[in-house]
């Protein structure tokens, strides 16, 4: 699926690695939770591109120790009308400080865009077949706000 990041189309690079599928050796790759507890000390000791993805019921929390070493969290929308995702980025951002890529890939509408932008994340797995035009132009089309932001004019 394309990924949408500072409002164009970019080339993922990362492989998603599911289950118990082994380690590559010396691809950058996105790991579960699940995954990342598991293989925790293997997956630090690579030197190559780190993502973690969560669930929208993870805490944060589980990997906040480790951020320095993660270059990626993907945050995964189960149901459009989840909202669980939207506090943990704007939590990796504010709390912890994280300065990596915030992803959210999952069940993602384009209505949701600028909202995800002002939370912290600053790039999305686009999951539909609208234009990669009509994914950006939904980040301008909300012109006022009433609520802090965390996106600092940054954008998916």
């Amino acid at each position: 699926m394309p990924l949408l990041k500072d409002g164009r189309v970019v080339a993922d690079g990362l492989i998603e690695i599911d289950g118990e599928q082994p380690l590559p050796s010396a691809e950058a790759i996105l790991v579960s939770l699940t995954r990342w507890k598991e293989d925790r000390a293997k997956l630090l000791a690579r030197n190559i591109r780190l993502g973690v993805k969560l669930a929208g019921d993870d805490p944060a929390e589980a990997i906040a120790g480790d951020l320095a070493r993660i270059d990626l969290i993907a945050i995964e929308f189960l149901k459009f009308t989840d909202g669980r995702g939207y506090s943990t980025a704007r939590i990796l951002r504010e709390r912890y400080g994280f300065k990596g890529e915030i992803r959210a890939v999952g069940n993602v509408l384009r209505d949701q865009l600028a909202f995800m932008a002002r939370c912290g994340f600053d790039a999305v797995q686009l999951n539909s077949d609208a234009s990669e035009r009509d994914w950006r132009d939904a980040l301008g089309e909300i012109s006022g706000q009433y609520q802090p932001l965390v996106d600092d004019g940054q954008s998916p």
